[in-house]
């Protein structure tokens, strides 16, 4: 290597040491998220320390003697480790797919193409992995961050727009607690009514379990099932050829087959199933009710008039910030754009409900 021939300079073997801890450090995280798992995700993330401890010896191999005494990875490595070995969630893989896309290897001499080359599909790697958790996360999550910041934004909205009318502060707190209560028993009621359609859809959707009775006594040579598949999509000569060895299967079988067995092509995701419509209800009405709280703690605690508006909105803001922060790590985007986006989102709700209560109670007045 060209880069083992010449003299390092001292920038040289500063950047080559800190690349040596980063990659120490993300191996240890990887070992610890593995330490966490079962399986194949286990064996998938302990794959990817090897690769990083690859990556070191290489850094060690330049450095030689010039190696010293281990330093520590970076802030966002070393934070990567804390949650790995206190939580090894999602929000760590969401994490590390950023600390991969960030990798300098590519613009960096020192390093192989070979290393460049793995970070860049280890970026992809950890997106799978994180992947799997953010659909089992999906469900709950949306409805988290729905409930909550929808009680957040229209009961700011609410409490600014009533306070700008010039109405008393009681009254304003009163209509905060109605628009906390009236906007969670909808939420409440919304979800409830939301799973329960789904459920009866997808029942209503599903085979007939009595059906399997009836496959040993088909025809073969009509062969209806293969109507069955072609409905679901098949060409008709797969579904004829899928049909035929079914039936085929079945001739050696005495006890009726359930029909879900013999006409369902994949397994069912458990990512996908639904929970019950109380189970969403009672969720719905307490990530709304958790949000809408917010805004009127500064009338619940006695203030009153624009220092209680101004502390309401800045409560308000803080809790926006943050739930956007949280969608952007476990979406594997930038937190920071995502956190101003959804503060930009509610202020703009809040701020125009402000001005009609404004005009209105101009008008009024």
């Amino acid at each position: 290597m060209t880069t083992a021939a010449r003299t390092p300079s001292p920038a040289d073997i500063k950047r080559w040491r800190r690349y040596l801890a980063d990659e120490r450090a993300e191996a240890a995280v990887y070992r610890d998220l593995a330490s966490r798992r079962r399986g194949e995700e286990r064996e998938i993330l302990l794959a990817l320390a090897e690769a990083e401890g690859r990556h070191e010896q290489h850094w060690v191999g330049l450095l030689g003697e010039r190696a010293g005494r281990p330093l520590r990875g970076d802030v966002r490595t070393r934070m990567l480790g804390w949650l790995a070995r206190r939580f090894g969630s999602v929000f760590v893989l969401a994490l590390a797919q950023r600390a991969e896309a960030r990798s300098p290897y590519a613009a960096d001499s020192d390093a192989t193409p070979q290393m460049a080359a793995d970070e860049q599909v280890h970026e992809e790697v950890v997106r799978a992995l994180a992947a799997r958790g953010r659909q089992r996360l999906s469900g709950t999550f949306r409805a988290a961050v729905f409930g909550a910041n929808d009680g957040l934004v229209s009961n700011l909205a609410l409490v600014l727009g009533v306070s700008a009318s010039g109405v008393a502060s009681h009254v304003v707190l009163l209509t905060g607690i109605s628009g906390l209560l009236a906007g969670a028993l909808s939420m409440g009621a919304g979800e409830y009514v939301s799973v329960r359609s789904q459920r009866e859809l997808l029942e209503a959707s599903s085979p007939n379990p009595a059906t399997g009775s009836a496959l040993p006594h088909l025809d073969v040579d009509a062969n209806e099932l293969t109507l069955v598949y072609r409905a679901r999509g098949m060409s008709a000569e797969e579904a004829a050829e899928h049909a035929r060895e079914v039936l085929s299967g079945l001739q050696a079988v005495t006890s009726p087959i359930p029909i879900a067995t013999v006409t369902s092509d994949a397994p069912e995701d458990e990512h996908e199933a639904i929970g019950t419509g109380w189970n969403a209800a009672i969720s719905s009405f307490c990530f709304f009710a958790s949000g809408a709280l917010i805004p009127i703690l500064p009338f619940l605690f006695g203030l009153t008039g624009t220092a209680a508006i101004i502390v309401s909105a800045l409560l308000v803001g803080i809790v926006l910030l943050g739930t956007g922060a949280v969608v952007g790590l476990l979406s594997g985007g930038s937190p920071l754009k995502r956190a101003i986006r959804q503060l930009l989102i509610g202020y703009g709700a809040a701020a125009a409900t402000y001005l009609l209560g404004l005009l209105f109670g101009a008008t009024i007045g």
